[in-house]
């Protein structure tokens, strides 16, 4: 029997509110149902913040049905400031259309644009936002809403009574751009279905209203819970900033640490939000790691499985060898190419120095800073500790060899059972 969409999208947690649950189950199981998420391009890169709504879309459409990104090109001219508390820099139309053009890449990871039967679709509301006149807004749509009815917004009462947090009329007017939104996607793409976090639920409500008022159709809304971590805190966000999909702003290594430092009492459900694997296997996978949850095995997955949506199933597999190798794993010179490089020398400290080969290591180890003594070099080779490029040095007069260097110039070392330490030889 094959399992109600609407089913799936609750029991994995993308839905907290639908504004009519028991029709939209029923839509669900009678046709395919086309439903869309905005994301205002306030950056050149979505964020781990954007994933669930993402996710939400890419399952839709794995069970059948059709997904609309739109980017907000339009009231991404504006800003959203649904529980913001002061208003947002304003783009230009260039920043804009650069942030639009990043994002789209970052779609395509999670959903088929190219599909016979229900292809994704990416649409930019500056299309028609920009086409239609302010009178023409005023009176088509305008008309529809009572200032009682915006005012009684919280994100909006919120604001009005204090002067530092005051909301001009372009944040006022926000609500009813995607009220539009909707409106245009239920006309152009028979789109009845609203998805966003819980912060857009007053946004998504006046689009329903409009939808009804202005085109008389049955659509429908549902939002995603906003999420935090057991600890209380804001789920993607670190003491570095946001953790973002674009590879240069948060490296796969770090992407892939993130998931990795997943608290156990979070793992299951976020094992549900951001993979593709069934209940089934993420049960299994659970009790599993309540057997032994030192070894974070749930984690590990968790961490493999998304790094490999976003990032591609090789540079997981890097992250995840880079990880073992800075735990204290044991590995193969062979494996130090250039991937792994970028990555070690952006976790570890390093110096570079002007080396003439053969070069005694201990000389090197304190030219270089890694030791500061060469007494301190031959304690760790005596006492097994040292090692370079993965293989154990116990010679303190060991010769280190130009062929010994990794691409670029570098050595690795590790000191101990947890310090590490690259080396540029110039």
């Amino acid at each position: 029997m094959v399992q109600n969409a609407y089913d799936i999208l609750q029991q994995r947690g993308y839905i907290e509110w639908c504004s009519n649950p028991d029709e939209l189950r029923e839509l669900f199981g009678r046709e395919m149902v086309t439903a869309y998420v905005g994301f205002d391009p306030t950056a050149d890169s979505l964020h781990v913040g954007h994933l669930i709504p993402i996710m939400g879309l890419a399952w839709l459409q794995r069970l059948g049905h059709r997904p609309i990104c739109l980017a907000g090109g339009g009231t991404g001219m504006i800003g959203d400031p649904s529980f913001k508390s002061k208003e947002r820099v304003l783009l230009t139309l260039e920043q804009i259309e650069n942030n639009i053009g990043g994002v789209k890449k970052q779609f395509e990871h999670f959903m088929n644009f190219d599909s016979d039967t229900n292809s994704a679709l990416i649409v930019n509301n500056y299309t028609w936002l920009n086409a239609m006149t302010f009178l023409e807004f005023l009176r088509d749509v305008g008309k529809h809403f009572t200032i009682n009815y915006m005012i009684a917004k919280e994100h909006v009462r919120s604001r009005l009574n204090d002067p530092d947090k005051s909301i001009s009329f372009t944040e006022f007017s926000y609500s009813l751009l995607q009220a539009f939104d909707f409106y245009h996607l239920y006309r152009e793409y028979d789109c009845c279905l609203q998805m966003g976090g819980n912060d857009q639920q007053g946004n998504i409500v006046s689009g329903i209203e409009l939808v009804r008022r202005m085109g008389g159709g049955d659509v429908y809304g549902g939002t995603n819970p906003l999420l935090l971590s057991s600890s209380g805190t804001k789920f993607g966000k670190t003491e570095e900033g946001a953790v973002w999909l674009d590879p240069e702003k948060t490296s796969p290594y770090k992407f892939y640490q993130f998931w990795i430092n997943t608290e156990d009492a979070d793992v299951e459900k976020l094992l549900r939000l951001f993979t593709f694997l069934s209940l089934e296997e993420i049960a299994e996978i659970v009790e599993r790691h309540k057997t032994a949850p030192e070894k974070r095995q749930a984690q590990k997955i968790l961490a493999s499985e998304i790094t490999s949506i976003v990032h591609g199933a090789d540079a997981a597999e890097t992250a995840k060898r880079a990880s073992e190798i800075l735990f204290g794993g044991a590995f193969e010179p062979a494996e130090l190419q250039d991937n792994m490089v970028k990555i070690l020398i952006n976790e570890v400290p390093f110096s570079e120095i002007e080396t003439i080969f053969p070069s005694v290591i201990a000389d090197l180890l304190v030219l270089s800073g890694a030791t500061r003594s060469k007494s301190e070099a031959r304690r760790l080779a005596k006492g097994g500790g040292l090692y370079l490029n993965g293989r154990r040095i116990t010679e303190e007069d060991h010769a280190i060899q130009k062929e010994s260097l990794l691409h670029g110039g570098y050595l690795f070392l590790r000191l101990g059972k947890k310090r590490f330490f690259m080396v540029k030889c110039k």
